[in-house]
């Protein structure tokens, strides 16, 4: 029997209304004590349905509450669960939580409600990964991503290969122990057929591994530029507050400042670094090295350009250190006379680049397209397509992938059929570690612990 947990299951602080989870075989005991109800008014509850009362401390009275029951198997647990609806109050809502300890439940440890959704399963590893990552989204394609997870799309895209691969090993070891009856003659064919498949499927996952981190993550942006370009002035207009101190002193930015800025549908990590140049101030110098730091790890670069001066050689040099990194071009200070030539202003246009005046905060529409266009060709398809969360995900399989391929190069050198099982069962078990079915209890306790409280 498990034992019975609660915990506070929405934001401590001050709300209208907290909820205070309780699952476990004697979540509706703890209830009917903590409401003061008999037995036989607890009986006569019907599942997923909401009771009026008030949560008692002994003979005290704690809050006035609405109490949610739902029985097990229909709930998130897979066990008996009651939601508590208090008064939003971080005091109140803690002394709701202390009472329910106190009447009998344990504090649950982060993420246990969804690890138990997992052991009975429920959902599986990939669905509970993607719980955590739609509380944490940040942006419509973020939650678009997270949503198709949850809703099993990398455990039924990888299914058909785990059901292959399970396959061709219980033939070859039916058939190994009973040979008067099964042939192995021309089974390496038809399994090298079915590996080739499995690996096409496996890489058309892996093909979007990339898209799913800067789905979930953002896009490692940095923005860069000779000094007083506007690089603050632009971050602060994308942003929609001063973040950054805006003077007219070139150098004023002296180290990086980190961002998170969402785009419509995209999220960007930002990081302003300090304005690129030759300098003899030593804190300054720092601060240029660590600005070249973080462009070397940038997915994407915005460069500030000032059009109403010359092109320096400054600009030039980093224009050229740049050249091999997803780059957009922001022509900035649009608002002033062009001191730019003509030529120059129009070779900056056959690239990515936007127009705009950070000063005032006009022209930053064709950004957001411009990215898109870069990183998602315009737009994500969520109807047809899976994006792996993390590198858990994507590790497990390039293992699996390598595996098959093992089994290519046994097949092809004609070694005996009972050599393709270690392979094609290191595959499996790699399969089975991405949505959990092989996973080690160490793993999946590690993956819980990074959740948030009473989730």
């Amino acid at each position: 029997m498990n034992d019975t947990i609660t915990a506070i299951s929405t934001a401590v602080g001050n709300s209208g209304i907290s909820i205070i989870r309780i699952s476990g075989d004697e979540a509706f005991d703890i209830a009917r004590k903590l409401m003061k109800l008999s037995s036989t008014d607890v009986e006569k509850i019907k599942t997923h349905t909401i009771k009026y009362g008030h949560i008692y401390n002994e003979t005290e009275i704690v809050d006035e509450v609405l109490v949610s029951f739902m029985k097990e198997p229909k709930t998130y647990t897979r066990e008996d669960v009651v939601e508590i609806n208090c008064h939003g109050g971080a005091f109140i809502t803690k002394k709701v939580l202390e009472t329910a300890i106190k009447a009998g439940a344990r504090l649950a440890e982060p993420g246990e409600f969804t690890k138990r959704a997992f052991l009975s399963g429920r959902i599986d590893l990939t669905q509970a990964e993607a719980v955590m990552d739609i509380i944490r989204a940040d942006s419509d394609y973020a939650i678009k991503s997270a949503g198709r997870r949850l809703n099993g799309g990398i455990g039924d895209k990888l299914k058909p290969v785990k059901d292959s691969i399970l396959t061709d090993m219980a033939y070859i070891e039916a058939a190994l122990d009973d040979p008067e009856h099964m042939s192995l003659d021309g089974k390496s064919e038809e399994i090298r057929e079915n590996v080739v498949n499995n690996i096409n499927a496996l890489n058309n996952i892996l093909e979007n591994a990339g898209k799913g981190r800067i789905i979930k993550e953002g896009i490692k942006t940095v923005i860069v530029g000779k000094p007083n370009v506007g690089k603050s002035s632009f971050l602060n207009y994308i942003s929609g507050e001063e973040v950054a101190i805006v003077t007219d002193i070139p150098g004023t930015t002296r180290d990086a400042l980190f961002q998170n800025v969402s785009l419509g549908d995209i999220s960007l990590n930002i990081v302003d670094t300090a304005g690129i140049r030759e300098t003899d101030n030593e804190i300054e110098r720092m601060g240029i090295e660590r600005a070249k730091e973080h462009l070397n790890d940038a997915d994407l670069v915005l460069m500030i350009i000032d059009v109403s001066k010359s092109l320096s050689t400054e600009d030039k040099e980093l224009l050229t250190e740049i050249k091999s990194k997803k780059t957009v071009l922001i022509l900035n200070k649009t608002d002033l006379e062009r001191g730019l030539t003509d030529e120059e202003y129009e070779k900056f246009l056959e690239f990515n680049s936007v127009e705009i005046s950070a000063k005032k905060r006009i022209g930053i529409e064709r950004l957001t397209e411009i990215i898109k266009a870069m990183f998602f060709n315009g737009e994500l398809d969520f109807n047809n397509e899976i994006y792996l969360s993390n590198l858990r995900q994507e590790g497990a399989i390039r293992r699996a992938k390598e595996s098959l391929n093992m089994v290519l190069e046994s097949i092809d050198s004609g070694v005996s059929e009972d050599f393709y099982t270690i392979d094609l069962m290191n595959a499996y078990n790699a399969i089975g570690e991405v949505t959990g079915d092989t996973t080690s209890e160490d793993l999946a306790d590690k993956i819980f612990k990074d959740f948030c409280m009473g989730k």
